[in-house]
């Protein structure tokens, strides 16, 4: 069943870095059923399954263990994999969370960049509870947080919770009661928990727990990415466009850049980086 599941690692420009994802670029004729079978034996966070539709593509995600409303590395995944099929442009993926714009190109370095636009994001303050329970489930306290960030739940298709650490030593450290917050996350609806940490403004460090869809860690996130600059949006961090750069799953040895571009007269947010194909 897995004989036609391409191999892509994204937001990397090795096969050995950033975030592992299948694509399936002709899903016609596979089930609901099919799909989870086929993601579970591929075993990566994410595999995305594409269907030819009208006015572009119908994209569907799933984990090992259940469908994903919209997952970011393995929309770039699916865009190079088209993109190096069919050529450059632009791309339209239908997506269970909605319509998912994506622009590729190819750089001079000869590797294919894909950008994806997510829907409107959101963000509210995340409640006592929801904090408090997830700081168990770490092993951490309040002075784990920086003081400068409220913790957020944000949306950009997909639900996370965003909590930003005091220190990059703390995120480094990360090590996490796994079914303990799998539980926490299944009640609150949360995707995966967005852990970051600012270098700089315009650069911050990232891990990503995913529990919920049977994976420890995801090494590069894009949807969590999203969610993340509607966060800085919503909290009033960005006044005028600015572009971002996320470092992610360089504590896991698959090291990934991604790009992030904001605008703070627009709610969604362009998510930007390359894939390369893993044989």
């Amino acid at each position: 069943m897995t004989s036609d599941v391409l191999r892509y690692a994204a937001f990397t420009t090795t096969p050995d870095g950033g975030n592992p994802a299948g694509v399936v670029l002709d899903a016609t004729g596979l089930d609901d059923a099919d799909q989870q079978k086929i993601a579970a034996d591929v075993g990566y966070s994410e595999t995305a399954f594409v269907t030819r539709a009208p006015s572009g593509y119908r994209v569907r995600y799933f984990s090992p263990l259940a469908e994903v409303a919209f997952c970011g590395h393995a929309t770039i995944a699916a865009a190079v994999a088209l993109a190096e099929r069919d050529g450059h442009g632009q791309l339209l993926f239908h997506t269970v969370a909605g319509d998912i714009p994506v622009t590729t190109t190819l750089g001079d370095d000869g590797l294919v960049r894909a950008s994806l636009t997510s829907v409107p994001t959101s963000s509210r303050e995340a409640t006592p509870e929801e904090i408090a329970d997830t700081l168990v489930a770490f092993g951490w306290s309040t002075a784990d947080l920086s003081g400068q960030h409220v913790p957020h739940v944000a949306f950009a298709g997909n639900h996370h919770l965003v909590l930003v650490l005091s220190s990059r030593s703390r995120l480094a450290s990360l090590s996490y009661d796994f079914d303990r917050l799998a539980t926490i996350m299944t009640r609150f609806g949360w995707t995966t928990v967005q852990l970051v940490w600012p270098e700089s403004d315009t650069v911050w460090h990232s891990r990503n727990p995913f529990p919920v869809g049977g994976v420890v860690e995801d090494p590069a996130t894009g949807a969590a990415a999203a969610a993340f600059g509607g966060y800085l949006l919503a909290t009033g961090r960005v006044s005028e466009p600015v572009r971002l750069t996320i470092r992610q799953g360089e504590d896991m040895g698959r090291p990934s850049l991604l790009t992030v571009d904001l605008d703070p007269a627009d709610p969604r947010v362009t998510v930007s980086g390359t894939a390369t194909r893993i044989v």
